[in-house]
């Protein structure tokens, strides 16, 4: 059977890795369950579900990833990562068995130390993150395991947070990018019995406290990657509803006409995966699909309007942090298998070199 790699909708077909997996001996005991406590090795139901093989053609220079300080304590499902100040800010998520934390860790590449730092004020699980000026904000979340989202805002000043205007409506897994002096709230998913995606697209003016209605998205989607370069923003991928249902579209917004504009898809359909934009490309890694629990680096080209490929991480997650910050890529935390069973305090970089 041939598989349309192009179509809209994915179930997260791909092939599993093969290769040996010596390169995480580094990572002894820094997983834990969500259901019980105590450190764990890679679980080995990660060597089932990992993929690395991407069906974009290869870059010439493929990069390589390597280990940094692992986080405090094993974390996944905090959504976003934004970097604020020169260091990644890792907010909410799963922790110590629990699905509502209020952690907030900043991890600094120049001493590769984690620092841990005031509490978001409603603990909750994928928080919409975004930094924009002297502030990082952080939007709705949920407060079950992906399910039953509040509507809450805050915003910390680098010493405390402070609370925002409440959402529209609560929601989760919200996309959030500053363009200008707004920051943009993509997507999410609402309710909790009967959880589903939606096409939000609003922007927050933060010098009004006031969120107002734009264009809405192609397609409503949640988990998926925003980031936006040259006065345009890039939502790529996501879920529709479900992780059995990954989409591979890609559009462009501009806020300038309220417009949207499909791109090439990307060639993994995946969700809960870190979108960057890093020297002069757009990369995405990581993410998950059913049964599945990607490792695929792959790259868009705004100029050339395609992707490539890279080299794969070393450690296949979803859920994490990923930010960009001088001359790498770090992505902390997120879930070795699919769901959300397991939790890491894996920290890796990317980088060129």
């Amino acid at each position: 059977m041939m598989i349309n790699r192009r179509s809209l909708i994915a179930g997260g077909l791909g092939v599993v890795a093969t290769s040996a997996f010596a390169q995480h001996e580094h990572h002894s005991g820094q997983f834990e369950r969500l259901n019980a406590p105590g450190r764990i090795d890679l679980p080995e139901l990660h060597r089932q579900h990992a993929v690395t093989e991407s069906p974009a053609p290869p870059a010439p220079r493929q990069g390589q990833w390597q280990p940094r300080a692992p986080l405090p304590l094993p974390r996944t499902e905090m959504a976003w990562a934004a970097e604020y100040r020169g260091r990644v800010h890792l907010v909410g998520g799963y922790a110590e068995q629990q699905v509502d934390k209020p952690y907030h860790h900043a991890y600094d590449p120049g001493s590769d130390r984690w620092e841990e730092l005031p509490q978001l004020p409603r603990g909750a699980n994928h928080v919409g993150v975004a930094a924009l000026g002297d502030r990082l904000y952080a939007f709705g979340g949920f407060t079950e395991q992906n399910r039953n989202p509040h509507d809450g805002g805050f915003a910390f000043d680098g010493e405390r947070w402070h609370t925002l205007r409440r959402l529209p409506e609560a929601c989760g897994a919200i996309a959030c990018v500053a363009l200008g002096d707004k920051i943009h709230l993509i997507g999410g998913a609402i309710g909790t019995d009967n959880r589903r995606s939606i096409d939000w697209n609003l922007v927050y003016n933060p010098a009004e406290d006031r969120y107002s209605r734009r264009q809405p998205m192609p397609l409503g989607r949640d988990h998926t990657g925003v980031v936006a370069v040259n006065g345009v923003i890039h939502l790529i991928a996501g879920r529709v509803d479900s992780f059995h249902t990954n989409s591979n579209l890609h559009h462009t917004y501009n806020p300038n006409t309220d417009e949207w504009t499909p791109r090439a898809p990307i060639p993994t359909a995946r969700s809960g995966h870190g979108t960057v934009w890093y020297r002069d490309r757009i990369f995405v890694m990581g993410g998950e699909g059913t049964n599945r629990v990607y490792g695929q680096t792959e790259a868009y080209d705004p100029v050339r309007n395609t992707w490539e490929s890279y080299a794969p991480m070393l450690t296949p997650r979803h859920g994490m942090g990923a930010v960009a910050i001088g001359d790498a890529i770090y992505v902390a935390g997120g879930g070795p298998q699919m769901g959300g069973g397991v939790k890491s305090a894996i920290n890796e970089a990317f980088s060129l070199g």
